[in-house]
């Protein structure tokens, strides 16, 4: 495997059906969090597979389409409730479970981006450090999760003007954290995290 290019020797190494796992959205104030699997077929794999992060929005939208038309691909998230009565931690592991199990054909292994394994998987799973710049099928999971989910915070931002969502997906931005103390919090905001609670508890305080 060539440095920071992700290829397909983990896939190859384990055998049978594989399926990259990622997720994207566990540190954002807004929106859920989503996660996709991605089964590769090993004869057309899309070039340029690589973490989502270091793409450019348009290469990205390119990728997710490549790999939409020649791969099996399962999309899921965990909602902003859900977040809020689990935690992000737990929250993000329902995600990719819902993922896995989205797959209309079962993976016989399942590869995650990251260091830990989500329970309750129903196949063998292996945790990979930085997975999504060494594992082709992990890339390809975080490029469906990110589009999907930046193209839901530009539909959600059109609903609730004035925090950028558009721009920030939903993270803490210097204009997203004055647009919460000046708007107000949204129904798609986690009341669970900090800055979020910390506005709510200021406002309970006011109005008391």
């Amino acid at each position: 495997m060539t440095e920071g290019v992700p290829d397909y020797s983990f896939e190859t190494q384990i055998g049978g059906l594989v399926a990259g796992v990622d997720e994207v959205g566990r540190g954002p104030l807004a929106g859920p969090v989503m996660a996709a699997a991605v089964i590769l077929d090993p004869k057309d794999i899309p070039e340029g597979l690589q973490d989502s992060k270091i793409l450019t929005q348009k290469r990205r939208e390119a990728l997710f389409d490549m790999i939409a038309a020649c791969a099996e691909v399962s999309i899921a998230e965990a909602s902003v409730a859900e977040i809020d009565e689990l935690n992000i931690r737990n929250a993000t592991f329902l995600a990719m479970r819902r993922a896995v199990l989205g797959l209309k054909r079962f993976p016989d292994h399942v590869l995650i981006d990251g260091n830990a394994i989500p329970p309750d998987l129903p196949c063998p799973a292996t945790a990979i450090i930085k997975g999504d710049a060494r594992s082709v099928s992990i890339s390809a999971a975080s490029i469906m999760a990110k589009v999907t989910r930046d193209r839901l915070m530009v539909t959600l931002s059109q609903q609730f003007a004035g925090y950028g969502w558009e721009k920030n997906a939903g993270y803490p931005s210097k204009a997203h954290l004055q647009a919460l103390q000046d708007i107000g919090v949204t129904p798609h905001h986690r009341r669970s995290f900090k800055p979020v609670h910390n506005i709510l508890y200021q406002r309970h305080l006011i109005n008391r």
